[in-house]
C-alpha cells in the first residue's frame, strides 16, 4: 500500500513537471495534479490495456510509439474530468504524455513494491565482472 501511495506522488510530481514545462498543459495547484494523477492511474488499469490489445497491430507497426497516442488520449480524458487540469490540444497531450511516461518511470525505477527505495550498487571484481 506504502508503494502505491509513494507511485501516485510520483505521478503527481510527473504531471505537476509537466505542467511546468509543457505551455499547453496546466494545473492550478498540487491539489488539481493529485486527483489528475488519481484519475490518470485508475483510467491507465482499466482504460488502457483495452485500448492496448485493440490497436495492437498500429502499436507493432510502429514499434509501441502508438502508445505515446494512447497516454495522449487519455490525459485529454482526465482533463475533461478534473476541474483545474487543462491540456489544450493533441499536441501538448503528446508532450505531456511523453514526459509524464519520462519523470513516472525514472522515478518508479527506484521504487520497490513495499515502497522502499532500492538501488542496485554493482561493483568490479578482481577479474574483471561486475556482481
Amino acid at each position: 500500500m506504502k508503494g502505491l501511495l509513494l507511485r501516485w506522488l510520483i505521478l503527481t510530481l510527473a504531471i505537476l513537471a509537466a505542467s511546468y514545462l509543457i505551455e499547453g498543459i496546466s494545473a492550478s495547484g498540487f491539489a488539481a495534479a493529485f486527483f489528475a494523477a488519481a484519475t490518470l492511474g485508475i483510467l491507465n488499469a482499466l482504460l488502457r490495456p483495452i485500448l492496448l490489445l485493440l490497436t495492437l497491430p498500429l502499436n507493432i507497426l510502429t514499434l509501441g510509439l502508438f502508445t505515446f497516442v494512447i497516454n495522449a488520449l487519455l490525459l485529454m480524458m482526465v482533463s475533461g474530468v478534473i476541474s483545474g487540469f487543462y491540456v489544450r490540444g493533441f499536441g501538448s497531450a503528446l508532450l505531456g504524455s511523453l514526459i509524464i511516461s519520462l519523470v513516472s518511470w525514472l522515478l518508479s525505477s527506484f521504487i520497490n513494491d513495499q515502497g522502499r527505495v532500492e538501488v542496485i550498487a554493482l561493483r568490479q571484481r578482481s577479474n574483471g565482472r561486475w556482481e
